[in-house]
């Protein structure tokens, strides 16, 4: 279970990141802002990997992602669907 809640909050983080990281871009942030946000999510990073370490859950949280990351694919990929359409 703590593998899954792990993998689900690195989703989330690398979303926030991404969101980050556009904001930056834009200018939205002020340079103590960047900084605060750059710390936080570093912050979080290694948090999330300690816990991964601490549990012995490293190669569970890569599954999960992985799977995560297929059945994503799978549903928000129209690319794929013309390709699956093709196959039947």
């Amino acid at each position: 279970m703590l593998g899954l809640v792990v993998a689900l909050v690195e989703i989330v983080k690398e979303a926030l990141e991404r969101q980050a990281l556009r904001r930056i871009e834009s200018g939205k942030l002020s340079a103590d802002e960047e900084a605060r946000l750059s710390e936080a999510l570093a912050d979080l990073d290694e948090a999330l990997e300690h816990i991964k370490k601490e549990n012995n859950i490293e190669d569970v949280v890569e599954s999960v992602n992985d799977g995560l990351t297929e059945v994503a694919d799978i549903f928000l990929n129209p690319e794929r669907w013309e390709k699956e359409l093709k196959k039947a």
